[in-house]
């Protein structure tokens, strides 16, 4: 019965792909054109698992409010939302870090520099913890556009090859976190699915240690 799927939410794409990808090694049938098409809950009926696709930030909320029993989210997505689920295992997909970025030899007019992020919890707690105070803008996208117009004067964000930075003239300046994306589960699913969930953790933990991971990039 339905009831005893195992529920998944993840971000749909190059996660989702590689998560996927994860759990047919784990010897889970999914089928091959599981990310084809614009459907927001995917079923794999043989699996008994139901997947439901949605942002990347919001994965985590779904599995803390128990609509999904585990979730894949990037390191960057849970030290940004700090939910109350369990980090089960770190899956080693989609390679990527924490970066403060900005223009080559340009310093800041501003007493208060202004960072520009997606990651305004992130970018407060890194730089207290570097003593520096700043101005921190939420922004939702294209965070590179923030310096090259003056709306602030470095940005934190996600970096994988660096290239959407040099192709903006910005420069990385320093390194915050390295970012791979994690298994976390519901604590209540945890409890009354133990049994399930602990094999899925399991199967997935040996396919993680044999190498048997495809290390995505994102394309910032």
């Amino acid at each position: 019965m339905s009831n005893d799927w195992i529920t998944f939410a993840m971000p749909k794409g190059r996660i989702f792909e590689e998560a996927a990808e994860l759990l047919r090694r784990a010897g889970y049938p999914l089928q091959d054109d599981f990310s084809a098409g614009r459907k927001l809950i995917v079923e794999a009926p043989d699996a008994g698992m139901k997947f439901f696709l949605s942002k990347p930030m919001d994965v985590p909320t779904y599995v803390e409010h128990g609509v999904a029993d585990i979730g894949v989210a990037g390191k960057d997505v849970l030290l940004e939302e700090q939910r109350d689920v369990y980090e089960v295992l770190d899956l080693h997909i989609s390679a990527c870090y924490l970066a403060v970025a900005g223009l080559p030899n340009r310093m800041p007019k501003r007493v208060t520099p202004k960072i520009a992020t997606k990651y305004p919890n992130i970018a407060t707690q890194y730089f207290k913890e570097q003593g520096e105070q700043v101005e921190v803008i939420r922004l939702s996208g294209s965070i590179e556009l923030a310096p090259l117009v003056g709306l602030a004067d470095r940005i934190v964000d996600i970096v994988s090859s660096g290239r959407t930075l040099k192709e903006n003239g910005l420069l990385e300046l320093e390194t915050i976190e390295s970012v791979t994306s994690r298994l976390i589960v519901n604590p209540v699913s945890y409890r009354m699915k133990d049994q399930q969930i602990d094999e899925i953790v399991a199967r997935l933990s040996m396919v993680v240690e044999e190498g048997g991971t495809l290390l995505g990039n994102h394309t910032s």
